[in-house]
This record gives structure tokens, sequence and C-alpha cells, in this order.
């Protein structure tokens, strides 16, 4: 061991900087790296977000237009070609409910179904949901089925 690699102990040494504002001799006295006026020399500051340094915002230059209706009902739609591919694969035999749908997660628990006129139907089933369109419908019952409005 000798001068030229002596070292302190391991964690003996605080190395987190040099301390602001202690006055001019410890050389970060004064604004304390701050520098001189504006905003981020107060104390308190913090910067809101979205804050682009007295520029207009995005959220404010970009154009708002339309609205979102908030009585607006979302029905999931099922086509009857998925419900007669249902049948060919034996997962429902006569009756579709909301639950026997959910099952076969065509649905999630609470959605509102409306049942489509896509494709055909050749099974008779008897059809429980929130909607039909009037195709739907006519093929329902042209194929010896019952559509149930809920």
């Amino acid at each position: 061991m000798n001068l030229s690699n002596l070292q302190p102990a391991e964690g003996s040494v605080n190395r987190d900087g040099k301390r602001l504002g202690r006055g001019q001799g410890s050389g970060k006295g004064g604004t304390a790296a701050r520098g001189h006026k504006g905003a981020k020399s107060r104390s308190g500051y913090s910067k809101k977000i979205g804050f682009e340094g007295g520029q207009m915002p995005l959220q404010r230059r970009v154009p708002k237009f339309g609205f979102s209706n908030i009585n607006r009902k979302d029905y999931k739609g099922i086509n009857l070609d998925k419900l007669q591919e249902l049948v060919d694969s034996k997962a429902i035999k006569d009756t579709v409910t909301i639950d026997s749908l959910v099952e076969n997660r065509l649905i999630k628990k609470n959605d509102l179904v409306k049942i489509l006129g896509g494709g055909e139907l050749k099974a008779p089933l008897k059809i429980t949901v929130h909607k039909f369109t009037a195709t739907a419908k006519k093929a329902i019952e042209s194929a010896g089925g019952e559509a149930i409005s809920l």
C-alpha cells in the first residue's frame, strides 16, 4: 500500500454533489444554480401538464368539432351465419338467449345485442335478444324460428 492507491472506505464519502445556496464561497450561492429571474427560478414552481413555454399548447391549437351523445346505446351485431355456425358445431340447439351467446363468447355479459341479416339461417331457432333488423327477423321466421325482442 502506498499513497497512489489509497481510497476511502466504501460508502464513507458523500457524493451527492455541491450543496446549493450555502453562500458565495461554496460556488453555488446567490441564485443556487437556478439562473436569474423567470418561473423556474422561483420557489414553488411546477410546470402545468401540456405547458409549452407560453406557446399556444397543442390541445388548444387543434380544431374541435362534433360531439359524443351520452345517451347512445351501442349494440353488438351478430350475423345469422354466425348463429348457423353455432348450430352446425352443436354449440346451440334450438334456443338462443343472451346467456348462450355469452357462453359461446360472442358477447360480454352486459352487451346489448342486435341480430343482423348477414348470411343465411337454415335451423329453426327461438332467438331472444334486444333487437333484430327487418331482414334478420324475416329470415328467422322463414326458417321456422321465432324472434323475440327483450
